[in-house]
């Protein structure tokens, strides 16, 4: 069987044949974005790739792309990004995501938005029926509401715990904000539940990224399966 990591480059690897010379690209963060940042890197470097601009969605993405050699660009010279790849910490079967296990959920869904397609690259185990089956919800509150918005969460059911580094540190976010990871039970409608959360100003953004991802590419044991939005 294939290694989880040998996965994630064959996502990565094929996602990156969806770019054209003279693009704007969105650079995910996390652990299977990361060898999309560097594929890109290296098809510049051969010349396959030439006149290509980036957007990283966080600080880590920022050094990882300078370092492969890919020009960066913001959203003060561009207003569109024409393709992004990124991962996700978790799919559902109508190809909504939950993201933010490394908490740049942010500029995750910033630069989403701002994408014409969105590509999610992923090995399979991170395939569910429903969200929160596998994986916590991620929830991005300003310091100053954390205990708020930490009660609001439990009173929708969900278990909650304050994001903290392996040293015991609180984690903060590259805008400088906190994470509540929200251990919610499968979610049945989970845009009932973005919908609540976007409605509390003490929460900057949450990691349901509902009708955001046009393509998924899975890798597993048996190769690499492409799931369209179109197809949903």
């Amino acid at each position: 069987m294939k290694e989880k990591e040998t996965l994630k480059k064959e996502a990565a690897v094929k996602a990156a044949d969806f770019i054209e010379s003279g693009m704007v690209v969105g650079l995910g963060s996390g652990t299977t974005a990361k060898y999309a940042v560097i594929e890109i890197g290296n098809r510049i470097k051969s010349g396959e790739l030439k006149n290509i601009v980036g957007i990283p969605t966080s600080n880590a993405t920022k050094q990882l792309a300078e370092k492969n050699g890919i020009p960066l660009t913001d959203f003060g010279n561009v207003n569109e990004i024409d393709l992004t790849i990124d991962g996700a910490d978790e799919i559902d079967k109508n190809l909504n995501l939950i993201k933010g296990g490394g908490g740049a959920l942010l500029h995750e869904k910033i630069v989403a938005q701002a994408s014409q397609k969105e590509i999610i690259i992923v090995d399979d185990s991170k395939l569910s029926e429903r969200l929160c089956e596998k994986f916590v919800l991620p929830v991005e509150v300003v310091p100053f509401a954390v205990e708020l918005e930490k009660n609001f969460l439990v009173k929708l059911g969900a278990k909650v715990s304050l994001r903290t580094r392996t040293s015991g540190k609180i984690f903060i976010t590259d805008e400088k904000n906190f994470i509540l990871d929200a251990k919610f039970k499968p979610l049945e409608k989970p845009e009932e539940i973005a919908e609540l959360l976007e409605k509390r100003a003490g929460i900057i953004v949450h990691g349901l990224f509902i009708g955001l991802a046009d393509m998924v590419i899975s890798a597993g044991k048996n190769g690499i399966k492409i799931l369209n939005s179109l197809e949903h």
